[in-house]
Formats: structure tokens, C-alpha cells, sequence
């Protein structure tokens, strides 16, 4: 799966558009760090074989550098297409600084890193289940809790980042 990751910039008219490049250079470079760990790796393979999913499927996964807006002005975390391809999106401006201010940078960048998870091993899910948005989200919830426990399994309080996540 690695192989097929990168990080997509954008057009040069979005880039002096947005002052804040910086902000979503840092934002990209964290979630494919989080998703180069070989640890994360063997987890997608182990979806695939419990889902009986063909990695043939998946072409391409790009993490783009500027947010995804949707005509009703609300951001999209990721999407993927009939080609093979996912789309991964950082979050509006606004809402980036937001929850930098209340989490701090260090909470903020593993905000960042397991939203990106989840939202990864939803549009993967959706290259089998499509059409079913009930399934992909019961599933979503299901194999990120069981990568999140795995990774915290020693820690008391394991239902922080989940409720961040999907609650938030």
C-alpha cells in the first residue's frame, strides 16, 4: 500500500491563494508519516484479507495539501472514485485553528494523524461496500477501535481519541 500513498500539492493559483501553506505542508507530511508505519501497513494488509478485498483495487491514494469544500460550504475528509482512487483532505482553515487552540499543537498532530486513519480505512472499505454508507461507517468504527486499542491496549483511558474522532 505504501507504494501507491503520496502527497498531492495543489494548482499554483490555490498555492498564492492560501497563505497558509505552511500550516497544510506540516498537516500532509503528518498523516503520511502516520501511514508510512509499518505497523499501519500490516493493519491495512490484515483488512484486506479479513474483508476479502483485492489490493489490485486500490490505485492510488493521494493526501492533498488544501481542504476539500463542498458547495454547501462544509469540508469533506476524503473521498475515493470508480478508478481506484482515494482522496484524503485536511479541514478547513478555520477549524484547524480552532482545535489547535484547544487541543495544543502536540494533541492537535495526533488529532490529525487518527482522523486520517479513520478516514483511510472508510474510503477503503467503500471500494467494497459501495453504496452501503450504514456498513462503511459500522466497519470504519470497528477497525479503527481495534488499531487504536492495539496501539493503547496498556493505557486506562482508551476511548479518548475514538470519541474525538466520531463524536466530535
Amino acid at each position: 500500500m505504501l507504494r501507491k500513498m503520496r502527497i498531492v500539492a495543489c494548482s499554483e493559483k490555490q498555492a498564492k491563494n492560501e497563505s497558509k501553506l505552511n500550516l497544510y505542508t506540516n498537516y500532509a507530511h503528518v498523516v503520511f508519516h502516520s501511514f508510512s508505519k509499518p505497523i499501519f501497513q500490516n493493519f491495512l494488509n490484515w483488512i484486506f484479507r479479513i474483508e476479502k478485498m483485492e489490493k489490485s483495487m486500490v490505485k492510488d491514494i493521494q493526501i492533498r495539501f488544501f481542504p476539500f469544500i463542498k458547495e454547501n460550504g462544509n469540508g469533506l475528509v476524503g473521498k475515493c472514485n470508480n478508478r481506484g482512487v482515494v482522496f484524503l483532505y485536511p479541514e478547513k482553515y478555520v477549524s484547524t485553528q480552532k482545535k489547535m487552540k484547544k487541543l495544543g499543537l502536540l494533541e492537535f498532530k495526533i488529532y490529525i494523524k487518527w482522523r486520517a486513519i479513520a478516514a483511510l480505512i472508510h474510503e477503503l472499505l467503500h471500494f467494497k461496500y459501495k453504496g452501503n454508507e450504514a456498513r462503511v461507517k459500522e466497519l470504519t468504527k470497528k477497525y479503527f477501535n481495534i488499531y487504536y486499542n492495539n496501539q493503547f491496549s496498556k493505557q486506562s483511558d482508551t476511548t479518548y481519541i475514538p470519541k474525538m474522532i466520531f463524536d466530535y
